[in-house]
């Protein structure tokens, strides 16, 4: 099989939360930022910002309200990507043309294409050396990111992003076997419990040898446990403040 670098680092993903204290040359932080402006976007609409963080006093405020995740404030640099509406609705205003954004297509836009413009800075960061992590706990408090970050109406945050050099070497957590996840031509439910067993064994090996055998865990236990209950309600009424779902 042909060698390609790109797969190659796609597939050496590791979330890295601990970082060194080397600083972040300005070139590679903007070419992150670059990167991330060019991935696909549904319409053309480019429904996100990005906002670059490197204020110690503005990572700490963001660490907290993340869910005191410390590498938010660690890290040299935190982006937060968003999801953007204010400047289309800027361009409807602009033309004297109706603004719609009360439908859930419009959340499920403007959240895919900050989660696509998120993976491009993340590989470009990872191809400069260095590492990072997302982080979904930006949600936790989104009116009170909302307030540090002077969002306008229109807009949420979707997820940030650390970004630094790595000082840790985590093992790959394992993903998924292909069973379970890939299907062909149609959704075959008939062999999901079975790749999902075998996986449970795969993930309990990964915890044991992770943790010297102080923690054995199956993974559908772990995810039966997280959707027990609901997470995050007050996205949804933060959203609605915002202008959508009308």
């Amino acid at each position: 099989m042909e060698h390609n670098t790109v797969t190659d680092l796609i597939k050496s993903h590791r979330s890295i939360r601990s970082f060194t204290e080397e600083d972040i040359a300005e070139w590679k932080v903007n070419e992150i930022v670059d990167s991330g402006r060019w991935a696909p976007t549904s319409h053309h609409v480019q429904a996100y910002s990005i906002l670059v963080i490197k204020d110690k006093e503005m990572k700490k405020k963001l660490a907290t309200l993340a869910g005191n995740q410390t590498y938010v404030e660690t890290c040299p640099v935190f982006y937060v990507i968003c999801a953007d509406y204010y400047r289309l609705k800027m361009a409807s205003d602009m033309h004297e043309q109706p603004f719609e954004i009360g439908e859930q297509e419009q959340v499920i836009v403007g959240a895919v294409d900050a989660a696509l413009v998120a993976q491009n800075m993340l590989l470009a960061a990872r191809s400069m050396g260095l590492g990072g992590v997302m982080i979904g706990g930006i949600r936790n408090e989104p009116q009170a990111v909302s307030e540090v970050l002077n969002l306008p109406e229109f807009t949420f945050p979707v997820m940030g992003l650390c970004v630094g050099y790595p000082n840790q070497d985590p093992a790959q957590k394992p993903r998924l076997p292909k069973a379970a996840a890939i299907h062909y031509e149609n959704y075959d439910q008939s062999k999901i419990e079975k790749a999902l067993t075998e996986y449970d064994q795969i993930m309990e090996q990964y915890y044991y040898e992770r943790t010297n055998g102080k923690r054995s865990d199956k993974w559908t236990r772990q995810m039966a446990e997280f959707t027990s209950t609901a997470k995050r309600p007050q996205v949804g009424n933060f959203i609605k403040k915002q202008g959508f779902l009308k």
